[in-house]
């Protein structure tokens, strides 16, 4: 009712509706982006970009540069180009054997690559380096490539993750989700409940990470 209540206003100020429009959305994507964060940052390929670019110059000057190589690795990851990060790590595997960032990361470009046995093989590697690693982000990346291969252990990572962060409403979304998936209706809904309750004690600061996955939990929840 808002949406339509503005774009009528600005309709009515501007005397063009295609304009108004425009208006409205940019209105509502800087709402999001500050107080949301559901809707992706349109300035972040643009910063990841120059950032890659600045360190393949760094390579191609030094190519010794093995810090270089895997902060591009990473960046190539959030990118989705998981063979060309992987080369990349696999080069620099001598010098990072004993990381757990380095460990978590190779696998999990090789999860997304088809190889799960190895690419999960290689995380926990990461983790029993470092349980926290990534602040246990990477219990929920296997949980997330589980979630329809294999729910008891997509269940599992999740678990884990939650021991780490007992305050993530992401966790408990992720839990409801393959709840309901199972037809679990009961256990998801308090999985989905829990996710909102957790992301209601919050601090202010940190509402605005969870505050997505608050709102995906409360239109996933059964009625």
């Amino acid at each position: 009712m808002i949406k339509i209540l503005g774009f009528l206003l600005l309709y009515r100020l501007l005397g063009n509706p295609f304009l108004a429009l425009i208006i409205l959305l940019v209105v509502l994507y800087f709402v999001d982006r500050r107080y949301v964060g559901i809707l992706p940052s349109f300035s972040k390929p643009f910063r990841r970009s120059r950032q890659m670019s600045r360190l393949r110059t760094a390579i191609a000057q030094n190519p010794n540069d093995v810090t270089a190589k895997f902060d591009l690795a990473r960046l190539l990851i959030e990118r989705k180009r998981y063979s060309e990060a992987k080369e990349l790590l696999t080069a620099i595997a001598d010098r990072y054997e004993t990381s757990a960032e380095y460990w978590v990361e190779l696998g999990y470009a090789n999860l997304k690559l088809g190889q799960l046995a190895e690419g999960e093989a290689q995380m926990l590697q990461g983790l029993e380096i470092n349980r926290r690693a990534q602040y246990g982000q990477p219990y929920l990346r296997l949980a997330e490539t589980f979630r329809h291969i294999d729910q008891d252990k997509a269940l599992h990572y999740v678990s884990q993750f939650q021991e780490i962060q007992t305050s993530s409403s992401e966790a408990y979304y992720l839990a409801g989700s393959m709840y309901k998936t199972l037809g679990r209706t009961d256990d998801a809904k308090r999985a989905f409940e829990e996710s909102l309750a957790v992301y209601r004690s919050l601090p202010k600061y940190k509402k605005r990470q969870e505050r997505g996955w608050a709102l995906r939990s409360y239109f996933a929840k059964p009625r």
